[in-house]
């Protein structure tokens, strides 16, 4: 078979979290280009899941979208749940669910600590242990791929939780996979670096991303199609032999202060 056949998702069917905008989006429309019915989640309210499904119709998908937040053990059952029950099965979760918020160590406060856990790293545990139960009572095997950071592997001022919470669900993605060998459940995670979504435009200027990518060695920043490529192939047959995998896709963001002044400069001229 040719990888170009390998990498197709005909006939899958994938719930992604967070399918609203951003990176969610850009891994649901990524696994329906090749070839996935799609499950989108988002927070209840969220204007923009509907746009997202129409999108995915478009092209040729069939697509089931569910309103639940998955910041919580029942919410990530009940989401699981209503999937199956819509979409006839699951055989592919992008768990992306995340909540941060920045402030310094000394005055971070214990609810806002409590529900980035919540919400970035305990919610990834839920929503993959219900469907890992979903894959294994079904047989056949499944995919999980967990969205974290590359923060998780650099200490950034002011952002110790969410960082922290980004290399747990490192660790839970080799944790499970290998508990998950036997039934052929593969489980991977992507580190995207500095991606340009909607909320990073909220939270800094239109100015400060647009020059963002002057600094990193691509000499752009990350788009969500960028994150959503890595997704498709680690969901595909072509990764049928990957597992407990974690995979920065960054532009080289990790490696930006590892340059010669002379190669920074030469790339600035």
């Amino acid at each position: 078979m040719s990888l170009t056949e390998l990498v197709r998702l005909d006939s899958k069917r994938a719930l992604v979290t967070g399918a609203a905008q951003g990176i969610g989006r850009g891994c649901a429309m990524e696994l329906a280009r090749a070839g996935a019915d799609l499950i989108l989640n988002d927070r209840p309210g969220n204007p923009d899941l509907a746009q997202t499904a129409d999108d995915v119709r478009a092209l040729g998908r069939q697509c089931w979208t569910i309103e639940a937040d998955v910041f919580s053990s029942d919410g990530c059952t009940a989401l699981l749940q209503s999937a199956i029950q819509q979409a006839g099965g699951i055989d592919i979760l992008i768990s992306n669910p995340a909540y941060g918020k920045r402030d310094s160590f000394l005055n971070f406060s214990a609810g806002e600590f409590d529900k980035v856990i919540d919400a970035t790293f305990k919610s990834g545990f839920h929503i993959a242990q219900a469907m890992a139960r979903h894959c294994v009572e079904r047989g056949g095997g499944g995919k999980i791929v967990f969205i974290t950071s590359v923060v998780a592997e650099m200490p950034f001022e002011g952002d110790s939780p969410y960082s922290a919470a980004k290399a747990a669900l490192n660790q839970l993605t080799q944790c499970i996979a290998v508990e998950l060998f036997s039934h052929r459940i593969n489980v991977n995670a992507i580190e995207p670096g500095w991606i340009d979504t909607p909320s990073e435009r909220a939270k800094y200027s239109d100015q400060v991303v647009d020059s963002a990518g002057d600094i990193l060695p691509w000499g752009r920043l990350g788009t969500p199609a960028d994150i959503g490529r890595a997704a498709a192939f680690l969901v595909s047959d072509a990764a049928d032999y990957i597992t407990g995998v974690v995979l920065p896709v960054d532009g080289g963001f990790r490696f930006k202060d590892m340059r010669t002044v002379a190669q920074v400069a030469s790339k600035k001229a």
